[in-house]
């Protein structure tokens, strides 16, 4: 298997993207896990531009990665400046860093119009940089940046650059497209040109996703003999973002042939996707191809049927392979198939010609064409199944709740209030208690009256609360949806509610999250 080398850019071009903001701690984190995942090359930053990258590349050092090799970046020498006299240049130097990656200017506009400097001199500042460089560490790579553009406007002009980087001793040349707008056919004839034209050297490609295609752009670089993949995890990025080292290492790795990270590693894809957006504070998206957590999921019951009976029909790989799992969703558009798999995972076993299990998919059809959403909703999905069959204790017998909302007129804000009234066990419970709003006043009255029956409620959390207008047409009298995120130490779960009262459906769905946690607990305590 021939080997292609992963450069995760995560840390600096991928902090870039807009809202993400890594602290130091973040960035050390991350890189820790690269390193575990089997990451070829890690960039941290650029020292000279800030201290948080200084101090990144201090604190590396002591970390004895096992695997990646800590990566600096900067820019070739300013013009007419001298390399030795170039601050930037000391500080890659000074980092040190194995590897240095500069980039240098490829595009005869951006020499003439960005750098305000002659072609020629754009080539002495490449071959000083590089050679000054590899003097002093063991590796340089060079990124041409813009190449592709420059290529198509001066091919001639575009190729001397690198030819510069190849005389100045690089170990590679990147060939980057910087702005996101070359196609897959396009990168790969360059790159096939660059490749012939340059025989003895290794070549990389570096894209962008502005036209939606960088891990295409990658792939096609790849087959033209690009040895080196660049990108960031998840596709995080400036703009649209950079290639999606989630969706190549595995394209290249399962479905080329080639040697990327360790095979046993290749598991923990799903892990690192989203350790990475917890971390970048950028939600994994549920329909990002492998580890998404729609990925592998099938809504369809002609799908989920034939999914049962082999993967194959509609899974293009093992989710195992990845660390993702396959997931059979129940909707209105749902047959037998899909429940009686998510019966399976629930651990109830039951026949698929059984009158209740057809009664079971009506009632499922029925709430969601009243707008019940269970996709998002697993918990309350798990609970409908298991009252149907008989399988959910009461732990707790309703009476009635109350809120209030006032406001006076020297509040700034209106006041909420709750009242709960239940039994726990033959024991009437009345409770009261305030909140920073309607649903948050409901939930502390709720648990407050179940707490020293369940002390195990203390440790569960309201994560997320989401309010959709089911049929807007109805004006005041519509339907709403309410989903809500709770999760304790162990685990996160979605419960859903539906009413024409915002509060009715809140308190659905908040039922349902307690209920929930306890049914759980009590199943494992077991």
């Amino acid at each position: 298997m021939e080997k292609v080398y992963i450069y995760d850019t995560t840390l600096r071009d991928g902090s870039q993207a807009e809202g993400v903001n890594f602290s130091l701690e973040d960035k050390l984190r991350i890189a820790q896990k690269l390193d575990e995942f089997g990451i070829d090359y890690i960039e941290g930053g650029w020292p000279y531009a800030n201290p948080k990258d200084n101090l990144f590349f201090q604190k590396i050092k002591g970390m004895n990665l096992s695997h990646a090799k800590p990566v600096t970046f900067g820019s070739t020498r300013k013009p007419g400046k001298s390399v030795k006299e170039d601050k930037q240049i000391e500080a890659l130097i000074k980092a040190g860093t194995p590897v240095v990656t500069i980039f240098g200017k490829s595009w005869d506009m951006h020499v003439t119009e960005a750098l305000k400097t002659t072609l020629d001199e754009n080539l002495d500042m490449v071959y000083e940089s590089v050679e000054f460089l590899k003097k002093h560490v063991e590796e340089v790579i060079f990124d041409a940046e813009h190449f592709f553009d420059g290529f198509k406007a001066n091919p001639e002009y575009a190729l001397a650059v690198l030819e510069a980087a190849v005389r100045g001793g690089a170990d590679w040349i990147v060939l980057c497209d910087t702005n996101g707008g070359k196609l897959p056919h396009e990168v790969y004839d360059i790159t096939k040109h660059v490749t012939e034209r340059f025989p003895q050297v290794k070549v990389g490609i570096h894209a962008h996703n502005d036209s939606e295609t960088a891990v295409a752009n990658s792939i096609m670089a790849v087959l033209a003999g690009a040895r080196q993949v660049h990108g960031t995890i998840n596709g995080i990025g400036e703009r649209t973002g950079n290639a999606n080292l989630c969706s190549i290492i595995p394209n290249l790795q399962l479905k080329l042939g080639f040697k990327v990270i360790p095979e046993e590693n290749l598991k923990r894809l799903t892990e690192i996707a989203r350790f990475v957006a917890e971390l970048s504070n950028m939600p994994l998206p549920r329909n990002m191809p492998y580890v998404g957590e729609s990925a592998f999921a099938h809504k369809g019951g002609v799908h989920a049927s034939a999914v049962m009976k082999k993967a194959l029909t509609y899974e293009h790989i093992d989710p195992s392979l990845v660390g993702n799992r396959r997931k059979i969703t129940v909707s209105d558009l749902a047959g037998k198939s899909n429940l009686i798999y998510k019966l399976r995972e629930f651990g109830i076993n039951v026949d698929e010609n059984s009158p209740e299990l057809l009664r079971l998919v009506e009632r499922v059809k029925e709430l969601e064409n009243e707008g019940y959403h269970f996709e998002a909703a697993e918990a309350s999905l798990e609970l409908l199944c298991k009252r149907h069959f008989g399988l959910v204790k009461d732990y707790f017998d309703f009476d009635a709740y109350r809120v209030l909302i006032a406001k006076r007129r020297n509040d700034s804000l209106p006041t909420s209030e709750a009242t709960v009234r239940l039994a726990v066990e033959g024991v009437d419970e009345h409770t009261a208690a305030l909140g920073n709003g309607p649903v948050s006043a409901l939930d502390r009255a709720l648990r407050k009256a179940l707490e020293e029956f369940y002390p195990n409620l203390r440790e569960m959390q309201l994560i997320d609360y989401k309010v959709r207008i089911i049929n807007e047409s109805a004006g005041t009298s519509a339907k709403v949806r309410v989903l809500i995120e709770s999760g304790d130490s162990k685990r996160k779960w979605g419960t859903v509610g539906v009413s024409e009262n915002v509060i009715e459906a809140s308190w659905i769905a908040l039922r349902d999250a307690i209920v929930y946690k306890l049914m759980k607990d009590e199943e494992e305590a077991s």
